[in-house]
């Protein structure tokens, strides 16, 4: 098999798509070529592009395969702005933080070769800049605020082109666990305690941040992810499946191997 399988469907915000692809490392590069494309044709009618990255395997795989791909060069970079989904509260350069390792992929490549302004990566604050993961998360909302799309209303964030998303085996997305207290913030951003998944403190979009985003892309591989996927697009209890909650107003792209679309 060497092409995608395509399940299209609809949500209450827009078209549902679920796209199959063969393995993880197929996922990773189409992904990564989906991603370079939306921007080039979003950079078409409109500036600046506003882009939400994610961590995990799959997300950092991905970010590895744009780096490698020829259509990297084609992007204006000094018009896109990067943004995360949610962080590690560790110190800048901690290899667990998604930026660390979003940087070592791709990042750090964009700025010194292709035109990407440091200022346009916007990096969420770990103990080294913020006393408190809430501090961080305030930090965020008003760097957020700063370039909001006024289509957003009083959430003031942008109106993100892409929002990517890595999903966890129990059905997490960013840092939003099942039944967490952090599931029920409002505003932009939150300060989360007591994650289930080390490390315990983190900073993370919320549900309705995630949800102004034109297009929300869930990324996910390997069979442990199968179960709550779909879960999740069986539009199972939030609380129970934190993926089943998120959506864009344009579009929701959930692109799997698989093994993640091959529920038990």
């Amino acid at each position: 098999m060497t092409g995608a399988a395509v399940a299209p469907g609809t949500t209450t915000a827009g078209r549902r798509l679920v796209v199959v692809h063969p393995d993880a490392e197929v996922l990773a590069q189409a992904a990564a070529a989906r991603l370079l494309t939306r921007v080039l044709d979003v950079q078409s009618v409109r500036r600046p592009v506003h882009v939400v990255l994610t961590g995990g395997t799959v997300g950092i795989r991905t970010l590895a395969a744009a780096a490698a791909s020829p259509l990297v060069a084609a992007v204006d970079w000094s018009g896109v702005h990067l943004w995360w989904g949610d962080e590690r509260f560790v110190p800048a350069g901690h290899a667990d933080r998604n930026e660390t390792q979003a940087r070592e992929a791709l990042l750090d490549a964009l700025v010194a070769e292709h035109g990407l302004p440091e200022a346009n990566v916007h990096a969420m604050a770990g103990p080294d800049r913020a006393d408190s993961p809430e501090e961080s998360a305030a930090a965020y909302a008003a760097e957020l605020a700063a370039v909001a799309d006024p289509a957003t209303g009083d959430l003031q964030v942008p109106a993100f082109d892409v929002l990517l998303l890595g999903m966890g085996p129990d059905g997490h997305v960013a840092s939003l666990f099942p039944g967490h207290a952090a599931l029920a913030a409002g505003g932009a951003t939150v300060g989360v305690h007591g994650s289930p998944k080390p490390p315990p403190e983190r900073v993370s979009l919320t549900f309705d941040a995630i949800r102004a985003a034109r297009e929300v892309w869930v990324v996910a591989a390997g069979a442990e992810k199968a179960e709550r996927a779909a879960a999740a697009l069986a539009d199972q209890p939030v609380d129970e499946v934190p993926a089943a909650g998120v959506h864009g107003t344009e579009r929701t792209l959930w692109l799997l191997d698989t093994a993640a679309a091959d529920a038990p």
